[in-house]
């Protein structure tokens, strides 16, 4: 019975950081994915973690024991948190390039998150969603979320590295890290827009004849679009340097929490 209770109170720590990740993380957070599966598959992945690491673990069930839960749901929240503003690059550019080309305004019902979400990002998002799935980044996310025992083991101090302020540097330099990133995706698009407009400017000037009203948000449109079918064959590398950033942000918190546990 003894060596029953240490084992559920082990398994049941993995699960609940497992099942916090696949709440936040992108893919598995899916309206589209149904609870049952999500709640089912969480507790696979937990069992054979718990086999491979939680086996040698030990661990008193007393009350310190909730803090620990709390903890465990926090550091799967705060993985998936990571791999989650790394997929909001996307969106975030499509909502730069709409507000340009006019489509601000055209915002449609994601049905994978039940959001309101842009015109373009939702494309791009998709696009992504599917590279993402190609090159089998669902499984290098999944390969990691179980190395981060070896990294994070379950008696961390995670709590530590929140109070130290370390983490919170981290969340706000990696959300700026991504923020500049989804400026960059959409500057092409964006400074085309741009220069449509001046010369829509000079056309005002020189032919005050011409609705530049009428005329610019037809032309914006058709430039926008003419200017994504030139880029969509580059986005295949793009994306695939966005997810090589997240595998490295992921790596980079695992080496923060890390070095807590070293004297």
């Amino acid at each position: 019975m003894e060596l029953f209770l240490n084992g559920f109170a082990i398994f049941l720590l993995i699960f609940c950081r497992i099942t916090s990740f696949f709440v936040v993380a992108p893919l598995f957070s899916t309206r589209n994915v149904p609870t049952s599966f999500k709640i089912g598959f969480g507790f696979i992945i937990s069992l054979l973690i718990f086999f491979a690491y939680g086996v040698k673990q030990t661990i008193v069930p007393d009350a310190e024991y909730i803090v620990t839960i709390i903890r465990e749901i926090a550091a799967g929240v705060l993985l998936g948190f990571v791999v989650y503003l790394f997929f909001t690059i996307v969106q975030t550019a499509g909502a730069f390039v709409d507000m340009q080309m006019g489509f601000g305004m055209a915002n449609v019902i994601d049905p994978m998150s039940g959001t309101s979400a842009p015109l373009l990002g939702n494309f791009k998002y998709a696009i992504s969603i599917l590279i993402f799935l190609s090159i089998n980044g669902h499984h290098f996310m999944l390969q990691a979320l179980m190395r981060s025992y070896e990294w994070i083991p379950l008696s961390n101090e995670l709590f530590a590295r929140i109070y130290d302020g370390n983490i919170a540097h981290f969340l706000v330099q990696t959300f700026t890290y991504t923020f500049m990133l989804s400026l960059q995706l959409a500057a092409p698009l964006v400074v085309a827009m741009f220069l449509t407009d001046v010369g829509l400017g000079f056309l005002a000037r020189t032919a005050p004849q011409f609705n530049v009203f009428v005329i610019g948000i037809p032309l914006k449109i058709l430039v926008g679009f003419l200017l994504l079918g030139m880029l969509m064959p580059g986005l295949l590398a793009i994306f695939e340097h966005l997810f090589t950033e997240m595998f490295a942000a992921l790596e980079k918190l695992f080496g923060i929490l890390q070095n807590s546990n070293m004297p």
